[in-house]
């Protein structure tokens, strides 16, 4: 079961694509966090979400937000979408072990071995305030969440 709203949100440690280590709590008290759970880099529906993100970034820092995007991909595969995409927000790599931070938010799916849309918008004291889970085939839609930072 994926992480609720009101929920304190998991902490995590990841690598990004470019091999740093990013943490969930460095950005307590200071930003909030868009936390986007992606199946995988190079895929149309991916590519298609990432970009508007990409495209639409001024939203989401004008409201004191961090963008975080997880898939199951090695940081080498992110690395090279980032560049490809000019995707200049964290990918980070939920490559191994495969899957923890996203069954820790509930959005592995066992039986694709990746993440399923999930989407959490966490306030700057680490709580949910807003999420939404879509299935593989299923876009999101970025207003959604930008309407939800707006009520933080």
């Amino acid at each position: 079961m994926a992480i609720q709203v009101g929920d304190k949100a998991p902490d995590f440690e990841l690598k990004d694509n470019h091999g740093a280590t990013v943490k969930l709590s460095d950005f307590r008290g200071s930003k909030n966090v868009v936390l986007l759970f992606y199946p995988f880099a190079f895929t149309g529906v991916c590519t298609g979400e990432l970009c508007e993100v990409r495209d639409n970034l001024p939203q989401f820092s004008d409201r004191d937000t961090q963008v975080l995007a997880v898939s199951n991909d090695s940081i080498h595969t992110l690395r090279v979408f980032a560049e490809q995409e000019g995707l200049e927000y964290p990918l980070l790599s939920d490559f191994w072990p495969h899957g923890e931070v996203s069954r820790a938010y509930g959005v592995f799916a066992e039986d694709k071995g990746c993440a399923v849309r999930g989407t959490f918008v966490i306030d700057k004291e680490g709580v949910v305030r807003w999420t939404v889970v879509n299935a593989l085939p299923d876009a999101r839609d970025l207003g959604e969440y930008v309407k939800a930072l707006d009520t933080l």
